[in-house]
């Protein structure tokens, strides 16, 4: 098996914004406009492909990004000066179980070390309840921060952030 981690291109859309829609219970809808603003305002967007197949995609944002409207991002935006947020983090169900969303979350990390920013945030939901995210981002160690209630009220989201080691930012 062959995983291979590669900036997102306009030719991934279908993939993408499918992806999107079939997990849209715990994500943010995401459409053709949406997928164009998130490549050109995000810090990463990522593919993750097996054997050639795209099999999962990150998309994540450093701070300052003015118009985007994300409840979480803008959480976020007050909390801390500097951040890289994960927007989404999404894996075909069919490649589930192959370290990938690990290798997607070390490109993240990677990316902030080299950015020199030492916090990383994301946020799961809670209601409804996503245990495999919440599991997943302890393990890579993240801590809830804060919590929140959006979509007026029809969401409920844990707001988690891993500080990275300052000495590996230095």
């Amino acid at each position: 098996m062959n995983i291979t981690i590669r900036p997102a291109q306009a030719e991934d859309m279908a993939f993408v914004l499918a992806l999107n829609e079939t997990n849209v219970e715990v994500l943010s809808p995401m459409d053709e406009a949406r997928f164009a603003y998130f490549m050109q305002v995000s810090d990463l967007f990522q593919i993750a492909e097996v054997d050639g197949k795209p099999a999962a995609f990150l998309i994540a944002l450093r701070e300052g990004v003015d118009d985007y409207t994300s409840e979480n991002y803008i959480w976020f935006s007050k909390a801390y000066e500097q951040f890289l947020y994960v927007d989404r983090i999404v894996i075909d169900e069919a490649y589930r179980g192959l370290g990938l969303g690990r290798r997607l979350y070390w490109g993240v990390f990677d990316r902030a070390v080299f950015c020199r920013v030492d916090t990383v945030t994301a946020e799961i939901d809670t209601v409804p309840y996503n245990e495999t995210s919440l599991a997943f981002h302890q393990a890579m160690g993240f801590e809830e921060v804060g919590e929140q209630v959006i979509r007026g009220g029809a969401v409920k989201v844990s707001l988690q952030a891993r500080r990275l080691d300052k000495e590996s930012l230095s």
